[in-house]
């Protein structure tokens, strides 16, 4: 299998180039990214466990899911893309907004991502990909908002800054 490219690009998203995944988490490169939002008709999100082999985060909750822009790719398309192969289904997702984040991990690598947010709309049960995902779950808003001050180590470094993102969009904005 080809190694993952990410798009590099500057902090007005306009590519700069490519490169290998693992090098632009190693070098820390500001790269284009995506995280979806998948709510149920209870306004409940979807949220995945990693697998358990994952070479960071394993078994750490997290969004829907997230992944990286192929080159040509729309965002709405990267994140049907990646949706259908981990989760296992489809549904219309909706760009809402987009910002930069920074976060390190313990191993050595950094997210420095310039992340766009999407949201879909799904209330059946995925068939997850279990090279992906461990295990999924549904939880209210504030629910995931209150587990996460008393539980953060259950939850991937950069959900906990997305979700933030996420659920001050929420405040601000009537979807």
């Amino acid at each position: 299998m080809l190694e993952e490219k990410v798009i590099l690009v500057n902090e007005q998203d306009e590519p700069i180039g490519l490169m290998n995944k693992l090098e632009a988490h190693e070098k820390a490169l500001l790269h284009r990214a995506f995280s979806v939002f998948v709510l149920n008709n209870n306004n409940e999100i979807m949220l995945q466990q990693r697998a358990h082999h994952k070479y960071h985060s394993p078994l750490l909750w997290t969004n829907t899911c997230c992944s990286h822009q192929r080159e040509g790719e729309t965002n709405i398309q990267a994140g049907t893309r990646r949706l259908y192969e981990e989760m296992g289904f489809e549904t219309e997702l909706k760009e809402l907004f987009h910002f930069i984040y920074k976060a390190p991990f313990d191993n050595g690598l950094t997210e420095h991502e310039l992340d766009h947010v999407m949201i879909g709309y799904y209330s059946g049960q995925p068939k997850i990909n279990p090279d992906e995902v461990e295990s999924w779950k549904w939880m209210k808003i504030e629910d995931v908002k209150n587990d996460m001050l008393q539980n953060p180590d259950r939850y991937t470094v950069w959900f906990k800054i997305i979700f933030d993102e996420f659920y001050h969009y929420l405040e601000d904005h009537k979807i």
